[in-house]
């Protein structure tokens, strides 16, 4: 979904970007100035942190370094984009209605998961976007499809509603939450990190309680 695209916004401070930058967990980024409708291009993670580490990111070498956006019709069918994608060499791309509207984004692993499955480019099962903790939670991204939570970590969220994390919150607490809120899905503890643009960015998710620790979590 659109509310749920992460990217490297232009108009915020360029020491707040690199820090983004420093710590996300995704491989290839949009590059947008204001609103993603204002897309300029696509990053490659891995590329821009080279060259921090050489100490020559610039504004300008970022700039040097965006590759062009791939938009992707609405409508059109799971095949199609794959062959598109793999035609034209493509990763990631933005999907839009008939009027150039952004609609949200498409990676190739969103693609081959809906057509085969569960699907993962690492077999020991490990995702960037969910990070284990010292005190034994997970850092997981929002947009961290509820599939890929419940396969790596063993759960067994509910999958017959929202697809995402941030939709399942979202769903489940009927608001848009502040950072520091806590909620209990089906058993497991839940603490918002971090929200940006009408989307839960960031959550810290822990095991399922047992049922009499759950019970007092729901104690006034």
């Amino acid at each position: 979904p659109r509310n749920e695209i992460v990217g490297i916004d232009l108009e915020d401070d360029w020491d707040d970007i690199i820090d983004q930058l420093a710590n996300t967990s995704y491989t290839r980024l949009p590059v947008y100035r204001g609103s993603i409708d204002q897309v300029l291009g696509f990053i490659h993670v891995r590329n821009i942190l080279k060259l921090l580490l050489r100490k020559k990111l610039t504004q300008e070498t970022f700039h040097e370094s965006l590759r062009p956006v791939y938009f992707i019709p609405e409508g059109t069918s799971l095949n199609q984009q794959l062959l598109n994608f793999k035609r034209e060499r493509h990763r990631i791309g933005l999907v839009v209605d008939e009027y150039g509207e952004i609609l949200g984004l498409v990676t190739l692993e969103d693609l081959l998961e809906e057509i085969v499955g569960e699907f993962t480019t690492d077999p020991s099962g490990y995702s960037r976007h969910i990070t284990p903790q010292e005190d034994g939670g997970w850092l997981v991204d929002g947009s961290t499809h509820i599939r890929e939570i419940n396969r790596v970590l063993g759960w067994d969220l509910p999958t017959d509603g929202p697809r995402t994390l941030n939709g399942l919150i979202l769903e489940h607490l009927e608001m848009i939450p502040r950072p520091g809120t806590s909620v209990l899905i089906a058993g497991h503890p839940m603490e918002v990190v971090k929200v940006k643009d009408n989307a839960i960015r960031r959550v810290k998710v822990y095991p399922r309680l047992e049922q009499k620790q759950a019970d007092e979590e729901h104690e006034p």
